[in-house]
């Protein structure tokens, strides 16, 4: 059972690993798909050393995972459950930005107006 100290550590590693706008751009990808850092970086623009660099990181906070496949190393989300906290997280996180949509139809706490925008009742 966690108590509050390993909560707040975990909670600071996932904050930590969202921080950076590239790392941000590396968890997107995964929760898509399991990569390699040389497909990560070309998908996203990025030097290998950089993506290698962010990879390192996020290993390092328990977010993903490095599985050996010969002489390549791919990268996946830790946890088939963390992979849904976080798209949940996203979800939520857009769901309460005023210019994006709520992302659930059936949300008791939304309608939507004539032209489509969805509202906040709250």
């Amino acid at each position: 059972m966690m108590n509050i100290k390993s909560r707040i550590e975990a909670m600071n590693r996932l904050g930590r690993a969202m921080a950076d706008p590239t790392r941000s751009r590396i968890l997107l990808s995964l929760l898509h798909e399991p990569g390699y850092p040389a497909q990560l970086a070309e998908n996203l623009g990025l030097s290998r050393t950089n993506v290698s660099n962010h990879l390192t990181c996020l290993r390092g906070c328990g977010i993903v995972v490095a599985k050996l496949e010969g002489r390549k190393t791919r990268y996946e989300i830790t946890d088939p459950h963390l992979t849904t906290a976080l798209s949940a997280l996203v979800d939520v996180t857009l769901a309460v930005d005023d210019q994006v949509p709520c992302v659930d139809s059936s949300c008791p706490d939304c309608t939507t107006d004539s032209s489509g925008t969805v509202e906040d009742k709250a």
